[in-house]
């Protein structure tokens, strides 16, 4: 993992997904290069290209690594011969490259991620490529246009996109790479192949790619910087982050129509982040943002997209007089799915309430009412174990100068029981092709918590993942071959003082299919 990945994620930002087949993002590619393209599989040379220098390659097939390499100088590349293409290295490949030093680490954390898919058949019709949308599957009618790639595993192939329904088709000769670049400026249904050489056939199309067209751009995402909205001092900023699926020359946070000059920077092309002195704002909200995808100016025309979602904020001064939380029914002895009804009450009416949990660094805000009258009444359906921990509320004014109360005194709910199993999710059907990938969901409950994939027999989890904004996280597991065969559950568990791990989701089958068996 590069350090602006890193960085980024620890940031809450998160990198859009790659395509099954090609994922730019690896720090190790793939590709074929063919003695001749007249006679692609008579002599074959797979290459793999490290994004830093390194000592050490692997080279997997079926899932199964065939070759490990460590050469006395570092490199940024390594060649595998693999000659005559026969039953014998017919096969799905990836590669992976070696991270320094190479001791004193835990197996998996010696090596990056595997690399994108080869598929090397050596017959006829060739192996179909892969295309995908830059950076999004979709354009701005009648204005801009967006870029599809055609990746194919074989260098300096010929290739040609098509569009469903339509005699358009382009063709562009890759010459010394294993893809190509299209712009698309109309909507529709795509598809790419490619061939070796003039008088050769042209392989199997690859998967539908689908691009849509929108007169205005598709809304941003605003969300708090923390992932969680808190109820602040007054004296302290709030941080929020518009994120667009694509890079863009400007980003606007609006309180309804009115553009918010405050603190601001950019991170990266996709995303600003804004830094809001509770001070000196009008009121809490709702703000939105929006981005600007185009200026053309000979036109005089702006292309911004649509608002996000609102958000609303919350602060405090802790002037006012504290409110008082009481909990039906008792929150001593609460049964699993039940429904609890926690009771806010303030000495006037016209206020802003809040409800708020502790959490494993700030307590965060759970609900926020706007009552007509001096109670808010927050209600908590089909509670859980994982609905157990620490509550209190306070409210805020809805009119200048905004003062706000302390928090209530605490108030502990009990919920019996384990907390509510996962579901794991199995994101293929049938069997798994060896050297595929077998991809999961799991889906809990809450957010913020971990999840694991586990096999039936081990002890430790085969993978974890984060579920950050969401309630699943996603869980793949690369590369099958035949030793990953057997049933996988998911379980999710919290950090303290929210400690909790759920029980075992039912299981998901993973049957690899041979195709040489």
């Amino acid at each position: 993992m590069s350090l602006l990945t890193a960085v980024l994620l620890l940031w809450g930002f998160t990198l859009p997904p790659a395509t099954a087949e090609f994922d730019s993002n690896s720090e190790a590619i793939l590709w074929a290069d063919p003695q001749s393209l007249l006679e692609p599989w008579a002599n074959l040379t797979l290459t793999c290209k490290a994004s830093f220098p390194t000592k050490d390659f692997q080279l997997i097939m079926n899932g199964w690594r065939v070759h490990h390499v460590h050469l006395d100088d570092f490199v940024t590349s390594h060649q595998f011969p693999l000659g005559a293409i026969t039953s014998n290295n017919t096969g799905l490949y990836r590669c992976r490259i070696g991270l320094e030093p190479l001791t004193n680490q835990p197996t998996e954390e010696r090596w990056t991620e595997l690399s994108n898919l080869v598929e090397v058949t050596g017959t006829e019709p060739l192996p179909r490529p892969s295309l995908s949308a830059y950076p999004v599957p979709w354009i701005v009618v009648p204005y801009l246009g967006t870029y599809v790639r055609c990746h194919s595993a074989l260098r300096g192939v010929t290739l040609q996109l098509r569009m469903e329904g339509h005699e358009l088709r382009k063709e562009t000769k890759a010459q010394d790479k294993e893809q190509a670049w299209f712009i698309v400026y109309k909507a529709g249904n795509y598809s790419c192949s490619y061939r070796t050489h003039a008088e050769g056939n042209f392989s199997e199309p690859s998967a539908t790619l689908t691009i849509k067209s929108y007169n205005t751009p598709p809304p941003p995402i605003l969300y708090y910087f923390g992932n969680y909205p808190k109820i602040k001092f007054k004296s302290r900023y709030e941080t929020l982050t518009c994120r667009a699926p694509l890079d863009v020359l400007e980003f606007q946070l609006r309180r309804g129509e009115k553009v918010l000059n405050v603190s601001s920077f950019s991170p990266i092309q996709e995303a600003a982040i804004f830094f809001l002195n509770l001070t000196e704002l009008e009121d809490p909200g709702p703000f939105t943002c929006r981005y600007l995808l185009h200026r053309e100016l000979e036109l005089e025309l702006e292309i911004w997209s649509e608002d996000s979602k609102p958000i609303e904020l919350m602060w405090s001064d802790g002037t006012l007089p504290a409110p008082v939380l009481t909990v039906e029914p008792s929150s001593k002895n609460i049964e699993p799915g039940s429904t609890v009804h926690l009771r806010c009450t303030a000495p006037k009416a016209g206020l802003r309430f809040g409800l708020q949990r502790e959490g494993n660094r700030e307590n965060s805000l759970i609900q926020m009412l706007k009552p007509a009258g001096s109670e808010a009444v927050f209600v908590l359906h089909n509670v859980s174990t994982i609905d157990s921990g620490n509550y209190s509320c306070a409210y805020m004014e809805q009119a200048a100068p905004f003062s706000g109360s302390p928090p209530s005194e605490t108030l502990e709910l009990h919920v019996n029981g384990p907390p509510p199993r996962p579901k794991l999710e199995a994101l293929w059907t049938g069997k798994v092709p060896v050297g595929r990938d077998a991809n999961f969901r799991c889906h809990g409950h809450v957010p913020q918590i971990d999840m694991e994939l586990v096999r039936e027999g081990d002890r430790l989890p085969t993978l974890i993942g984060y579920a950050r904004r969401s309630t699943s996280a996603d869980l793949k597991l690369a590369f099958v071959g035949p030793q990953h065969t057997g049933n996988y559950t998911c379980r999710y568990m919290a950090a303290p003082p929210l400690e909790f791990e759920s029980g075992i989701s039912d299981p998901v089958e993973v049957i690899v299919e041979d195709q040489h068996s």
